[in-house]
């Protein structure tokens, strides 16, 4: 179902936050009629921090403006007229608002569609047939939402309190000035004669009397207000300080807990919509309780009375400062990090934001914001509020950047688009660290005011870690330091601080992630798989899951110390084999066709049995970003009695830019069928790369094809076929393919040579 329609079924306050959406920036009329229009854009599609999808924003706009005029054309009869003039009204409206900027459509446009989305998701939820219950999420909503509730009426309460003070104040100062009008006239008794005086005492004496009795009254209860309103402040400030908690310290951190995550391939962090919400609520109920305590203390100054009054107020106001400041400092937040793997030399994006920016008036006078590239060493002092004498680490270009305000979305963020490290300081590194063990951060830092410049907040932030690299071949080593720290970095940690050995079980679930990721593929590592990873990373032969719950992983092992008899590291054979998958071979692990994570033993285990032309696909063991071909080939005329399992070279990168994987099993005649039984065109078939048409020379050239050939096993050699006197193929090793490739590449040169040379080269 359209969005939209179930949009209009929402109610209460989520009807209100929908209808909040929409105004002269967007009108909701032009959601209405245009509501099947919107909805199948890709408006996700373009980049918002990228200026060259300008173009794309400015094609949408002039296409809405375009469906706009084409609906006001259709409206007919009286109703219509008025339908027709107001819909070309905003066609007008919206071109001369977003004209210049297209991008600000696009962007208010996601933020309308997405809180539509979780509205309706919400409300769906939460009136789901399942005994009125909602799940953790919703639940936990709701509670913020109820405390926020009462947090209003708290401070509506005491807003009328302060009123009512204020009124009885004002009164109690007009019978101030009164009591001391009768003191003056008392005192101006002395110049009369002996019996006026007599005559006019007694009643200015009683009336004083009255007077200063209420008035002594009167400021015990004054006093007593004051006193209830304090403690009144008191309960509100503790309830805001318990929901600040809540927002700041669980939600807040758990959605940069997400993003740090989807660093590793996790799921995309979410929105931070809602979050900036809960944040602009509670700055406006802050604010409104901060108010509220000045105007007390200006009446109090404004009428001391003795007590214990001034003192609540101070710790009141203290407090309140506080809860502020932990407030705004714990919002400036990084929406958008920068890459964790940092070339020097290369153009990178950031995005900062500020969630209470827009509630806090703060675009007013917008501020810059700096980045700068700072050591693990500067980052723990900076935590430690020591001086750090402004150093860095490095120099970044294009480095500072003013926030800017988003009225559509209401948002204040600074988008820096394009950074770059020209240079970078390294430190001296611990025994066997290697400069891609390195980790950096990028500071990003402000200052502002808020309310007139009452309160200035220098504020600061720091990204995830870095590392910075100067060539692509360090990439897969900092990509390994990237991902331990993303998926074993504790809550609170000191900089950049991680455990030096993980559970096995904790690994599988990072690399699993990392995998589905990087494969872009909802297939991920199955028992199997991992147990054949575990087997690798312990050189263990255990086929058993069990038998690794509780073994443990150290750094060392996963990227450090190379793996037996290799010369390369766990974590470099399994990022060659992501890398392999991702660029040439994602159709086919996403159809399940290879196997991968088999050793050359188990392969051969698996096709013994198995009809002659029965093969495998497995990753390499001995080279990173390989997969070979293992086959079954028995045959009775040259191995009487004897099966044999035969595996071809490991193919790379290197191989498949030359001709794809399909392709070559085309090839190769005697690969029938996929383990375990499927004939391999079932399989393969709409991979293969279609015949060119024979057709004649063009300007002299014949188009050359190149094919995969191995040498047919019926006329080998005995002693080559059995692996006795040549190591090109045995039973138990591989079969170079370099040398066919070889003379097919011979074959293309010769074809490249126009026709006519070759001709008089045979007639000479």
């Amino acid at each position: 179902m359209a969005v939209w329609i179930q949009a209009q079924q929402l109610q209460g306050d989520a009807l209100h936050q929908m209808q909040s959406l929409y105004g002269q920036h967007f009108p909701i009329e032009v959601r209405h009629y245009l509501s099947q229009w919107i909805e199948s854009q890709l408006w996700d599609a373009i980049d918002l921090e990228n200026p060259q999808e300008e173009f794309k924003a400015k094609r949408l706009l002039d296409s809405l403006i375009q469906e706009l005029q084409n609906k006001a054309e259709h409206q007919v009869g009286e109703d219509g007229f008025l339908l027709k003039i107001k819909l070309g009204h905003y066609a007008n409206q919206l071109k001369s608002t977003y004209d210049r900027c297209p991008l600000e459509l696009v962007r208010c446009i996601k933020h309308i569609l997405y809180t539509e989305q979780r509205l309706v998701r919400e409300a769906t939820n939460s009136n789901s047939p399942v005994g009125g219950m909602m799940d953790s999420m919703s639940q936990k909503y709701q509670q913020i939402n109820q405390a926020f509730e009462e947090l209003r009426l708290l401070t509506q309460d005491t807003e009328n309190d302060l009123r009512k003070l204020q009124h009885n104040q004002e009164y109690f100062i007009i019978q101030y000035q009164e009591s001391m009008r009768i003191q003056a006239q008392l005192a101006s008794l002395a110049t009369l004669p002996p019996a006026d005086r007599q005559l006019r005492e007694p009643a200015l004496l009683s009336k004083k009397n009255t007077v200063e009795a209420w008035l002594t009254r009167e400021a015990n209860t004054l006093q007593k207000y004051r006193l209830d309103l304090a403690e009144k402040h008191q309960k509100t400030l503790q309830l805001l300080r318990k929901q600040q908690t809540i927002i700041l310290d669980d939600e807040l951190i758990q959605w940069k807990r997400r993003q740090q995550l989807a660093g590793n391939g996790g799921p995309p962090e979410g929105g931070l919509d809602i979050l900036q919400s809960w944040c602009e609520k509670l700055a406006e109920m802050i604010w409104q309780n901060r108010q509220q305590i000045r105007r007390a203390e200006h009446l109090r100054q404004q009428l001391p009375i003795p007590g214990p009054i001034e003192e609540l107020l101070n710790e009141l106001n203290s407090t309140i400062t506080d809860i502020i400041s932990t407030l705004v400092t714990s919002t400036f937040i990084i929406e958008k990090q920068p890459p964790q793997v940092l070339k020097t030399q290369t153009k990178f994006a950031a995005t900062v934001r500020l969630l209470v920016g827009g509630k806090l008036n703060v675009h007013m006078n917008p501020p810059q914001v700096k980045a700068t590239i700072i050591s693990e060493q500067q980052a723990k002092a900076l935590l430690k509020n020591e001086n750090t004498r402004n150093d860095s680490s490095g120099e970044i270009l294009n480095n500072n950047c003013v926030m800017e305000y988003h009225q559509t979305t209401g948002t204040l963020s600074a988008h820096f688009r394009n950074m770059s490290l020209k240079r970078i300081k390294r430190s001296d590194r611990r025994g066997a660290e290697s400069v891609t063990e390195e980790k950096f951060t990028i500071l990003f830092e402000s200052q502002f005011s808020v309310g007139s410049n009452e309160l200035v907040f220098q504020v600061k932030t720091l990204s995830l870690p870095v590392v910075v690299i100067v060539h692509g071949s360090q990439d897969n080593n900092a990509t390994a330091t990237v991902l331990w720290d993303n998926a074993f970095a504790e809550p609170g940690r000191v900089p950049f601080l991680v455990p030096d050995k993980v559970l096995w079980p904790q690994l599988c679930e990072v690399i699993n992630m990392k995998y589905k990721a990087e494969v872009q593929s909802n297939r991920g590592l199955s028992e199997e798989n991992l147990v054949f990873l575990a087997q690798k990373a312990f050189s263990s032969s255990s086929n058993n899951p069990d038998d690794y719950r509780s073994m443990t992983m150290t750094w060392s092992q996963f990227n450090r110390e190379s793996l037996p008899g290799r010369n390369f590291t766990f974590w470099q054979w399994f990022d060659g084999v992501m890398e392999l998958t991702k660029k040439h071979l994602k159709p086919h692990w996403n159809d399940g066709a290879i196997l991968g994570f088999v050793n050359k033993q188990q392969a051969q285990d698996m096709l013994m049995s198995k009809p002659n032309g029965t093969f495998l696909l497995r990753f390499s063991d001995s080279e990173i970003g390989g997969i070979t071909i293992a086959w079954f080939f028995f045959c009775c005329c040259f191995f009487p009695g004897e099966r044999m399992v035969w595996n071809l070279m490991p193919y790379t990168t290197k191989d498949f830019t030359i001709r794809s994987l399909a392709d070559r099993i085309s090839d190769l005649n005697h690969l029938l069928f996929l383990y375990p039984d499927r004939p391999k065109d079932e399989v393969f078939s709409k991979y293969y790369t279609p015949p060119l048409c024979k057709s004649k020379a063009v300007d002299g050239y014949v188009k050359p094809q190149i094919k995969q050939v191995v040498p047919d096993l019926f006329e080998w050699p005995l002693s080559v076929s059995c692996g006795r006197g040549d190591s090109m193929l045995d039973a138990d090793g591989d079969f170079d393919l370099d040398d066919t490739m070889d003379v097919a590449r011979h074959v293309e040169e010769l074809l490249r040579r126009p026709v006519e040379s070759q001709w008089s080269g045979q007639q000479s």
